[in-house]
């Protein structure tokens, strides 16, 4: 049975609802480089905490009526309407933007946890937009109207637990994503530590061992450098074209009214831009952003379908990963050679120079890489696997369609 559903204005503290300050309160020549943050847009998208402006201890204090408090929910309210996030003990102090507002929740009632999921939800979701308005840009309506929104409500304990359980997949979630980015920052460094600052090279310049290196691998790299078009690299290695490396592959035009349902990834310039039933490309490879996202690189490894704004890489001789890694330093997204459609011309690409090391060192940062990219995709799916669990749970579990002992199973499973 659903939980009953009461008027969300009925569920907030007193003052509960803040709209952040008009523009006249809050000048442009009054934001700093550094002081108090100013919480906008983007920090209204969960774990999101960069900030671009600050203000002074003078102006705080005039606006002080504006200031986030933690478990406060502040909501995007203007142009991209809807995002969410919940200010936290450790977030700093600071106001909100004339873009956000903020709801304070009777935490007798309603938990900002259970608040937040409800408000993420498919469900919460619609009718945050439903009381949106605005032509042109979307604007959450006034207060009367957001504090009529329906809002369920559980026990405070049932809260907890729906909060709880849905907050710990969001946590593996997160887990697997920061694993990722450490993995790609490995590889990254290990790059640069062997094709850019040839580190195991100048270690056996000067006599030593290269740092955190067997000594097989050690010995597949020269004790000295020679002069080339790139200025010094290791003796025996040699400069190439980029076109003498790779092949960039133009991708084939799907419209989205051509494509039928399917896992099969999509990629546009800006990434995935749907799914469909069949490959273009069965292997793994790197896409290209080719008109609208120049220069863009985009590593897959399942069967993908690159459409008609994207090249795809065809290495030649030459492993993939170090044709990834050494693809991002060209400065491809600076590229656009079209001043209408921004576009990447493929014969200036093929016509930049790049480092060409002996194929043992290329075979051995392969072996080296290729299991962290394995790593990754193995993490990418489990996240994936997890998100669809949470967007299945999330709705029906906050409505009470779905009672979380019946859940219990699939949560259980689901995090071991």
């Amino acid at each position: 049975m659903p939980f009953e559903q009461r008027p969300l204005g009925t569920l907030l503290a007193p003052k509960g609802y803040l709209r952040g300050p008009f523009g006249s309160a809050l000048r442009r020549p009054e934001l700093k480089a550094k002081g108090i943050p100013v919480y906008e847009q983007q920090q209204a998208i969960e774990g999101h905490r960069r900030f671009r402006f600050y203000i002074d201890e003078s102006k705080f204090d005039e606006l002080k009526r504006f200031q986030v408090r933690t478990d406060d929910l502040i909501i995007s309210c203007s142009g991209t309407v809807g995002r969410v996030s919940v200010i936290r003990e450790e977030d700093p102090k600071g106001i909100i933007s004339q873009a956000l507002l903020v709801l304070r929740p009777d935490v007798a009632q309603l938990l900002p946890s259970f608040l937040y999921y409800f408000l993420t939800s498919p469900e919460g979701q619609s009718r945050l937009l439903g009381a949106s308005h605005g032509a042109v840009q979307q604007n959450i309506a006034p207060r009367n109207i957001v504090e009529q929104i329906p809002t369920p409500l559980p026990s405070i304990e049932e809260q907890q637990q729906i909060a709880d359980s849905l907050r710990l997949l969001d946590n593996r979630i997160d887990l697997l994503r920061q694993t990722n980015a450490t993995l790609e920052s490995v590889a990254q460094a290990l790059f640069k530590s062997w094709f850019i600052d040839f580190d195991p090279v100048r270690a056996k310049a000067e006599g030593r061992e290269p740092d955190g290196m067997d000594a097989a691998t050690a010995a597949l790299f020269p004790a000295e450098f020679e002069e080339s078009a790139l200025g010094l690299i290791p003796r025996g290695w040699s400069v190439a074209r980029l076109g003498d490396t790779i092949e960039l592959a133009y991708g084939k035009a799907l419209k989205a009214t051509d494509r039928h349902p399917g896992s099969v990834p999509v990629y546009g310039s800006g990434g995935i831009t749907g799914y469909h039933d069949e490959a273009l490309v069965k292997h793994a490879s790197i896409v290209v952003g080719r008109k609208g996202t120049v220069g863009a690189l985009y590593w897959e490894d399942a069967p993908f379908f690159p459409i008609d704004t994207t090249f795809y890489v065809k290495p030649k001789m030459t492993p993939l990963t170090f044709c990834f890694y050494a693809m991002q330093r060209l400065g491809l997204t600076h590229m656009n050679t079209d001043a209408a459609v921004p576009g990447l011309n493929r014969e200036n690409a093929y016509r930049l120079e790049v480092l060409r090391p002996v194929g043992e060192v290329l075979e051995a940062f392969d072996q080296l890489v290729g299991p962290l990219r394995e790593a990754m995709r193995t993490n990418g799916l489990r996240a994936d696997t997890l998100m669809q669990l949470r967007d299945s749970l999330l709705p029906r579990l906050i409505s009470g369609k779905l009672r979380l002992p019946e859940a219990q199973a699939q949560l259980e499973e689901a995090i071991a």
